[in-house]
């Protein structure tokens, strides 16, 4: 009898089915993606809406879809590939946040003990309430204690500069080096309101990062590479450009006010001060989609077990209550444009993803995972119906209409072939 993939996909959460006569085969799959994404990739390039994408669905066990389209930079030879190295900013967080729990596991960071614990300073923070009529800073101690739990959803009271319009004014006026300096006093910075009080995307997984490094005694990087992307197999993933990725490096391109991209500098900081566990990663859509793959299986890849099943159950759910997702005005339009995913959808965080809390206009099913980076990156976690997908780019601003419709629509196309 006749099945659609969504039941096929739903039996496949469990361990032992198999699909039963009948049923459409990944190789119905993957040729249905074929053709309703590859148009969609193709489309964007030819376009200008993105110089070049890397795209990809897997499930748990398979890798029903990968294509890429365009070149790795406007106007070079070389083309865009899914071994292509590129920036992929927050989506470093989820592996920073995979990084804490694994520690939360060990009983070496608690989640909801005062982080000030681990790292003293953090229990000294002030709260930026506004300015002064000389223009002055007016700061207050916070409320509370600072927690990882806070820190991992974003309800810590760290910002970033780009979507808040105070702490742009407190880098600018009190002449602080931004985040991708490499330099730990930009992480020296007020926070904007008290934990817990509210959700507003920020620097909060940095101080993770920092908090992984205090607790393991290890360099971030270090750590990464023997309790992560070592073992899940990431060999192009790394905060430094090895010899052997560079060679396979994007450029950096941004969206003129002609509607043209063109290829810019963004430098790279190869020696930081501190690695950003925000920010500061370097990888391949391959690489990704392994660490992708090994939250689908509970915490399982590449034959080692990187989480428990009960962790990865614990930051696939809302970890802060009753507050929600909200809106991120910008105010460094070169960097991002206006920020919100599916508005209109209520959102909440994980320990490391945002959810949404029904489905969306795209087919991702409520309760599935996801997140972005700065040069439109983009990836998602369904694992009511057991796919993932990425796509991914290089360009700025950040959700600029034109790239963030790449991903939209080669989403879209996804869910139309599968089910």
């Amino acid at each position: 009898m006749a099945q659609s993939r969504s039941t096929f996909l739903k039996a496949a959460v469990a361990p032992a089915a198999l699909p039963v006569a009948g049923c459409r085969s990944s190789s119905d799959d993957s040729a249905a993606l074929k053709a309703n994404a590859d148009p969609v990739l193709i489309r964007a390039v030819a376009s200008g809406d993105t110089a070049g994408v890397a795209a990809a669905v897997i499930t748990r066990d398979e890798t029903l879809y990968t294509a890429a389209q365009g070149a790795r930079t406007l106007g070079a030879s070389a083309a865009m590939d899914l071994d292509t190295v590129m920036r992929i900013a927050s989506m470093t967080k989820p592996i920073t946040s995979a990084a804490a729990m694994q520690l939360v596991e060990q009983g070496k960071l608690s989640l909801d003990g005062p982080a000030a614990a681990v790292i003293p300073e953090l229990g000294a923070l002030k709260v930026l309430e506004g300015w002064d009529t000389n223009g002055a800073p007016q700061l207050r101690d916070a409320k509370g204690q600072l927690t990882l739990r806070h820190l991992l959803t974003h309800t810590s009271g760290f910002t970033y500069e780009i979507w808040n319009a105070d702490l742009e004014r407190f880098y600018r006026t009190q002449n602080v080096p931004d985040v991708l300096t490499g330099q730990k006093a930009a992480l020296r910075v007020p926070l904007c309101f008290d934990p817990g009080t509210r959700w507003e995307y920020g620097i909060g997984i940095d101080w993770v990062g920092q908090l992984v490094e205090a607790a393991s005694g290890m360099r971030l990087s270090d750590y990464f590479q023997r309790n992560i992307t070592g073992p899940l197999g990431m060999d192009s993933t790394a905060f430094k450009i090895s010899t052997a990725m560079r060679t396979r490096l994007a450029g950096m391109h941004s969206r003129g006010d002609d509607g043209e991209l063109s290829v810019i500098d963004l430098g790279t900081v190869q020696d930081p001060e501190f690695e950003s566990g925000g920010a500061g990663l370097y990888s391949t859509a391959n690489d990704y989609l392994k660490f992708m793959r090994m939250i689908l299986n509970a915490g399982r890849g590449n034959d080692n077990q990187v989480l428990k099943p009960e962790t990865v159950a614990l930051m696939s759910r809302n970890a802060m209550g009753a507050l929600r997702v909200s809106k991120l005005p910008t105010q460094l339009p070169f960097f991002s444009r206006d920020m919100e995913f599916f508005p209109g959808v209520p959102k909440t965080w994980g320990l490391g993803f945002m959810i949404n809390e029904s489905a969306t206009p795209t087919g991702r099913s409520a309760g599935s995972l996801a997140w972005a980076g700065l040069a439109n990156t983009y990836f998602w976690i369904d694992p009511t119906l057991n796919i993932a997908g990425l796509a991914m780019m290089q360009s700025l601003p950040s959700v600029d209409p034109r790239t963030v419709d790449v991903f939209y629509g080669f989403e879209k196309s996804v869910y139309a072939s599968l089910i």
